[in-house]
């Protein structure tokens, strides 16, 4: 199978949950794909799901924790798949108080949630610059803007990426390069068994990763004349 105009779009946290779901609705646009994670066998099975569909689908494994490696790491896949979609959904999930989190874990947040996305960015802003076209998609979260109590190192990292994501727009509109913010409320993801995660909510009414990644996967395809730069999805019953 063929498609026409065909891009290449790579996606970190592409191992599971709204990257595994934004990968595979990618593939069944006709969108090829780089993933990254960290896990080379969840990796790969994802890609066969993807190669299904008919799309060309490599994976790359690396850990978006070793920041010094992250940027390097980024151009080289640039340099070899050519990318014209980035989709920055890796991180991590995070609950604890202002007094009770630790500086070790704070900057753990930050690190993963914002410092390696920046890093990711730097990574592919040189060829898209150079191509005058590019569209940079970074997955933030609800608790950007509604501060939950006991979220405090994630409310900040995420409210810090809708900034980084805004200054980006901004500065490389006029390169050609659209950026998107997409901010879900609670999605039923693989992160809620993290050992990071103490919360008790009701699963079955969050967003499913599937509707996450359709609202990417719209954002992607749009026109180059056109973009989305903020968009916020939340569940139907509105609860979180």
């Amino acid at each position: 199978m063929t498609f026409p105009n065909q891009k290449r779009a790579l996606i970190t946290g592409a191992s599971s949950g709204i990257g595994q779901a934004t990968a595979l609705a990618f593939a069944k646009a006709g969108i090829n794909l780089a993933l990254v994670s960290r896990s080379p066998e969840k990796l790969q099975e994802v890609a066969q799901s993807a190669q299904q569909a008919g799309v060309q689908a490599a994976i790359y494994p690396l850990d978006l924790a070793n920041l010094e490696s992250v940027r390097d790491g980024i151009s080289a896949i640039v340099a070899q798949e050519g990318i014209d979609i980035l989709v920055n959904n890796a991180g991590i999930g995070y609950t604890g108080t202002t007094l009770e989190t630790p500086l070790s874990d704070w900057q753990q947040v930050m690190d993963l949630n914002l410092t390696s996305v920046f890093q990711c960015i730097q990574g592919v802003l040189p060829t898209m610059r150079q191509m005058q076209s590019g569209t940079i998609i970074n997955i933030a979260s609800i608790a950007a803007y509604q501060h939950f109590p006991g979220w405090c190192a994630y409310n900040v990292s995420k409210a810090a990426l809708v900034a980084l994501s805004k200054t980006l727009a901004s500065e490389e509109r006029g390169n050609g390069i659209r950026v998107t913010v997409v901010s879900p409320g609670a999605v039923n993801t693989p992160i809620w068994d993290t050992p990071t995660m103490q919360a008790d909510f009701d699963r079955s009414k969050m967003l499913t990763p599937e509707m996450v990644a359709q609202s990417i996967l719209y954002t992607a395809m749009l026109p180059q004349a056109a973009t989305v730069e903020e968009l916020t999805i939340m569940p139907s019953g509105g609860s979180f």
